[in-house]
């Protein structure tokens, strides 16, 4: 697996096309290689919003070219040929209300990453954007030349649809929810391994007006997922971290834009540590591990397409114990938040300090705050925090009784009617006996919204079955809240007397 990845979304200009071709040469070279020159610089003159790449640290790892086409003549029968010309141009209709999908590749460095789900997102959005009726796309099937001796195309299709026989193009096409509307026969003769056969595919944008509009807006419809995480005994790291995985996947599946882990998830592993009964160094064993927990989790992000806050893990930094929290983006690059309010059993038999910053996050889904536990119950972090345009607030906690859980929701949801904002808690269920103060849990891990007419009447807008492991999915509205903000019945924001009180941040480096 890679580390360090920093990936970039973001339109092929000319000066690219060195990168371009190095890439095609490599992925195409049983079919011809590159296109020439030309032909790319007359795709992104013709159609510069279809020509989309990916990039690591400035690296292009992926591109996808798309060209606009007339629906009724691309979704009947054709040919390659028929969207190039004799001087290998490549036709793009400009008034045509489809676009056409030619060439999806990925480095085979970065393969297993997921990271071609990305590119095809970002055809679809653009698709929606520019008020397209459907993604259109000729599908070759390099594995068919295994299997031609003993089936048809038509059989062969069947058989990968039914996921009998894997195909590495048609079997990822069909997972991106693209629908096979026909065989296309002699499509490009010169691919002996598909035997000149290719798929028309097509993804139908649910959203097409015939009235052209052009939306170009953020992200206003956000998932998010939260694991209500029971402590069990584990015998190795990479148990828990199997465990990590398994959540992150099935969140994931579902379309998640955030998945969130309780404070001190992985404490179990304190059970491995030599000397359990001193919890002074049972805690730092801990620390010895997150590390190793913050690169596997980024790389779940990525590969997983989530992004990935990571509850808490203790953190050694010059001698000095923290608890920490990290946002794993999707692209790669983390951020941490921490604590910076301690209980008395964290500064007493941890010997844990407090941070001293509070940020909020830029996401591809809004953005986001992250308080710890303790935190949240000092009205002061998450009101600043929504003085910087926070839309979520996410709480990872742990407690071991009721009463103290009841004071983190209670708070919680306080946090969310003041700040005009969601917010997150996520806690953890079962016992730990061979751990000395985290030998019991409670929690009921519940997502929280103002309370106005847009919302639930309670203002909860999800919430688990407590001291019961499982995953809980909550569909936030972003919109609502600029609509909260600006015409709600109360404006909790607006209407602060600032001409009476301030408040200020007192820290800097």
């Amino acid at each position: 697996m890679r580390e360090d990845l920093h990936l970039k979304i973001r339109n092929i200009t000319n000066q690219d096309y060195t990168q371009v071709k190095t890439l095609m040469d490599k992925v195409y070279h049983d079919i011809g290689g590159a296109w020439p020159e030309h032909t790319i610089h007359k795709l992104i003159k013709d159609f510069p919003e279809g020509q989309i790449c990916l990039e690591d640290h400035g690296e292009i790892v992926g591109i996808a070219l798309s060209v606009q086409v007339n629906y009724h003549r691309f979704s009947n029968p054709h040919t390659y040929d028929d969207l190039v010309d004799q001087k290998e141009n490549i036709l793009n209709d400009r008034l045509g209300d489809a676009m056409y999908g030619l060439d999806v590749l990925i480095a085979p460095e970065y393969r297993g990453y997921r990271l071609g789900r990305r590119l095809y997102e970002a055809r679809k959005e653009l698709c929606r954007q520019h008020n397209l009726r459907a993604i259109l796309a000729g599908g070759r099937i390099p594995n068919y030349h295994e299997h031609a001796h003993e089936m048809t195309p038509a059989e062969y299709l069947e058989a990968v649809r039914e996921r009998k026989i894997y195909d590495p193009i048609l079997t990822f096409q069909l997972s991106n929810d693209f629908q096979v509307t026909r065989l296309l026969k002699r499509y490009m003769p010169e691919d002996e391994k598909s035997q000149g056969y290719a798929t028309l595919l097509e993804w139908k944008n649910i959203f097409f007006s015939p009235e052209t509009t052009v939306i170009k807006s953020r992200k206003t419809q956000v998932r998010i997922g939260a694991i209500q995480w029971q402590m069990r005994e584990v015998e190795s790291v990479d148990e828990l971290l199997t465990q990590v995985e398994y959540f992150v996947d099935a969140v994931s599946d579902y379309k998640s834009d955030f998945v969130l882990f309780p404070e001190f998830f992985n404490a179990p592993l304190i059970g491995l540590s030599p000397d359990q009964s001193n919890q002074t160094e049972a805690i730092r064993f801990l620390a010895s591990y997150t590390d190793r927990f913050k690169n596997e989790m980024s790389q779940l992000a990525v590969s997983y397409n989530i992004n990935v806050i990571t509850g808490s893990m203790p953190l050694m930094e010059d001698d000095t114990l923290y608890n920490v929290s990290y946002l794993c983006r999707r692209d790669g690059t983390v951020e941490e938040q921490k604590k910076i309010h301690i209980t008395p059993h964290e500064r007493r038999d941890w010997i844990i300090e407090g941070g001293h910053d509070l940020k909020v996050f830029d996401t591809d889904a809004g953005r986001v705050g992250i308080l710890i536990c303790y935190d949240v119950e000092f009205p002061e972090l998450g009101r600043l925090l929504a003085s910087q345009d926070m839309d979520i607030l996410f709480v990872p906690f742990w407690t071991d009784t009721k009463n103290g859980y009841l004071r983190v929701r209670r708070c919680a949801q306080a946090r969310a009617i003041e700040n005009e904002c969601y917010v997150v808690i996520c806690g953890s269920c079962g016992n730990l006996p061979q751990v000395e103060n985290l030998d019991i849990q409670y929690a009921q891990s519940s997502v929280f919204s103002p309370s106005d007419f847009s919302y639930p009447h309670d203002a909860v807008m999800a919430e688990t079955t407590p001291n019961t492991e499982m995953i809980m999915f909550s569909d936030l509205d972003l919109d609502k809240l600029k609509l909260t903000r600006s015409e709600g019945s109360v404006n909790n924001l607006k209407d602060r007397r600032t001409d009476l009180y301030s408040l200020n941040w007192k820290h800097t480096k």
